[in-house]
């Protein structure tokens, strides 16, 4: 008898930060104290005038039909408007497919520009996601590790070092999930050019663009090398700009003919996205970013105050973050010490003592790359980053 799942379904692994989200979420369903710093998603509620652009949009008969599948074509143009504005870049419409969410541009840029066998590098840590969709795409992935010892950063030479005739693509995500680190506009130059000179495509992951913070920047990758711009496409949407994980808006930007064969491909696998979520989406975009600078300047003070209260952990290293809303600490000075008479070996085994232990909630590294480490999202409240952090740390130091 053949199998019930398919191979290809059956080899991808489960998103492990959802299914911590989950775990801490039905734990507190049963009345448990747990605090979960383990959703990459923004605690506040989508702006007002946002919401209101929604509720609008539900009233008009048009929006109750489908519509267009690269995206409503006002949409498409505040796309083009918005990444002028907020990255110097010139793009047309056509260059422009409204995705659900940012994860299905993912999926459909691999899926769209890479071959069986073809090796895609992956800047370690990476989001767990990345990995799967370059799996279902038919590529090989090519894990290239940064350790905190270099901000998390990859280098031109970590790169050079793991190409071959087979590489057609990079992941680039700047600010990063999971490790908040950012590139610097030198580093990004550098490695956007090493991909121009050897043919390579970079897929730029711009999710977390305006979440950056002591002064740092996060250049988009064809305008620092508008060389790359027929080889490169661009992954965004208004998730966390502007606390909208729920409305499953995203976008790719990228050559025409790619957007056309990507668009071709979204046809038959979701047609077009929500029409009132686009409404929602145009009303984000076009909007100005007072409201973000709010949530950033929150995001800003949360950050400071975890960054501090981890490196008091015996055992931690948490290097300052500059962009996104994660910390990334090593916690392999905590490995293999008894905690309460079990002896962690991994972080995925710390963080299920953790979860038992103190009912807090951390994604561990496994997920992102090697063992050894912790994320943490502060896209939570001040009171229970210090009720958090402080309940790991009294139990790393009893005794």
């Amino acid at each position: 008898m053949s199998p019930r799942i398919s191979s290809r379904i059956a080899a991808i692994a489960e998103s492990a930060t959802l299914a911590v989200d989950a775990k801490a979420k039905a734990l507190k369903a049963q009345g448990r104290p747990v605090i979960g710093f383990g959703a990459g998603e923004p605690d506040f509620p989508t702006p007002d005038y946002i919401v209101e652009a929604a509720a609008a949009a539900t009233r008009i008969a048009a929006n109750h039909r489908y519509t267009p599948t690269p995206g409503l074509p006002e949409l498409r143009e505040a796309i083009v408007a918005k990444t002028k504005r907020d990255s110097n870049y010139e793009i047309t419409a056509d260059q422009v497919l409204v995705t659900n969410g940012g994860k299905q541009s993912v999926y459909q840029a691999f899926a769209t520009i890479i071959d069986e066998g073809d090796e895609v590098i992956l800047p370690s840590p990476f989001w767990t996601t990345y990995p799967e969709c370059i799996k279902l795409a038919g590529g090989i992935t090519v894990e290239v590790f940064a350790d905190e010892t270099q901000n998390y950063l990859v280098t031109v030479e970590q790169l050079e070092a793991v190409r071959t005739n087979k590489t057609k693509a990079i992941l680039f995500c700047s600010p990063s999930n999971p490790t908040g680190s950012v590139y610097s506009p030198e580093q990004v130059k550098a490695i956007g050019e090493w991909a121009l000179k050897n043919n390579i495509w970079v897929i730029a992951d711009e999710i977390y663009e305006h979440l950056l913070y002591d002064g740092a920047t996060a250049p988009s990758m064809p305008v620092a090398v508008p060389g790359l711009a027929d080889t490169c496409l661009i992954i965004n949407g208004v998730a966390k700009t502007y606390a909208m994980t729920g409305w499953r808006v995203g976008w790719m930007i990228g050559p025409k003919d790619v957007i056309k064969a990507a668009t071709n491909l979204q046809s038959h696998l979701t047609s077009n996205v929500s029409n009132v979520s686009q409404r929602a989406a145009i009303a984000a975009i076009s909007g100005d970013l007072d409201a973000v600078r709010v949530m950033g300047e929150a995001f800003d003070r949360r950050r400071k105050l975890i960054v501090d209260l981890l490196n008091e952990i015996p055992g931690f290293v948490c290097p300052t973050p500059t962009g996104a809303f994660y910390v990334y600490p090593s916690v392999k000075g905590v490995l293999g010490k008894s905690i309460r008479g079990k002896v962690p070996t991994t972080s995925a085994e710390l963080a299920t003592i953790l979860l038992e232990e103190v009912e807090v909630a951390a994604v561990p590294g496994e997920a992102f790359g090697p063992s050894g480490y912790l994320r943490f999202s502060y896209a939570t409240s001040d009171a229970d980053i210090v009720e958090g952090i402080g309940r790991i740390k009294k139990l790393l130091t009893e005794g």
